[in-house]
């Protein structure tokens, strides 16, 4: 288990221009974690999938000597079968052209910056494909001027092992987009910040049954008035610490250095 202060130097945002030069020079990743502010229930705070996208990039980086960005903490509007939809208070989302634009930018400066290989560290799943889009754009603004090698674009549990999975869960695992605010994310954050957890509000376990199609405008009908979408009773912060260090030990295998 880190503590956040083993975690300083790989923060870009607290280096210097003349730190963060040199330390560009020898990084062989800069990462980028992406979030969202979304409701995740009565128990969790609504900064939870940039909080736990940038944990999970800060340790990436410390296994292999990378650089992490401040993360980026508004994402792509919550859908009902995957966040509970829009129809929570707090839940701020982006329009999809602002958040490809964005990450378009960004990128663009660390193409100019002289970064040679880019992760962008997913943390809420309706960002996918508009992350994507953002990374082609800026892929295509690159000329003979700016050399960049690769840029890489993964959702972070996609690096958690099956086995880990099958552990941790009673019965079978009820998919990514249902498992919104539910075992893996309470767990993750019990361990990482239990302080932020509220467990005197953990609501009653509920699975959310959704048809196989969305319909607009959504109203929310299949969410649990909690905004919580599958079980969550069982998390612990042993479950939270298996989870990280599994799925930082399999990103540092995918991406240490050549």
């Amino acid at each position: 288990m880190n503590t956040a202060a083993d975690f300083t130097k790989y923060k870009m945002s607290h280096l210097s221009w003349t730190q963060y030069r040199e330390r560009l020079k020898i990084a062989p990743l800069v990462i980028l974690p992406v979030g969202a502010l979304e409701q995740h229930g009565p128990h969790l705070p609504m900064a939870c999938d940039a909080l736990l996208a940038e944990a999970i990039a800060l340790r990436l980086a410390a296994n292999i000597n990378g650089l992490v960005m401040p993360p980026l903490s508004y994402g792509y509007k919550s859908q009902e079968r995957s966040g509970g939809g829009q129809c929570f208070p707090g839940t701020t989302s982006l329009d999809g052209i602002t958040l490809i634009h964005t990450l378009r930018d960004i990128l663009r400066e660390l193409f100019r910056h002289g970064a040679m290989h880019i992760l962008v560290l997913n943390g809420h799943v309706e960002n996918q494909w508009f992350l994507t889009e953002g990374i082609d754009l800026a892929l295509r603004e690159i000329t003979q001027s700016q050399p960049v090698n690769r840029v890489s674009r993964c959702e972070y549990w996609n690096y958690t092992p099956q086995n880990v999975l099958e552990r941790i869960f009673d019965g079978p695992f009820p998919g990514v987009d249902l498992e919104h605010a539910a075992l893996i994310e309470t767990s993750m954050m019990l361990a990482l910040y239990p302080h932020l957890v509220d467990t005197s509000a953990f609501p009653e376990d509920m699975l959310a049954d959704f048809p196989a199609h969305d319909t607009y405008p959504q109203k929310g009908d299949g969410v649990p008035v909690s905004g919580v979408l599958a079980p969550l009773s069982s998390a612990s912060a042993d479950k939270g610490w298996l989870l990280i260090n599994s799925t930082v030990e399999c990103l540092a295998a995918a991406f240490k250095p050549e």
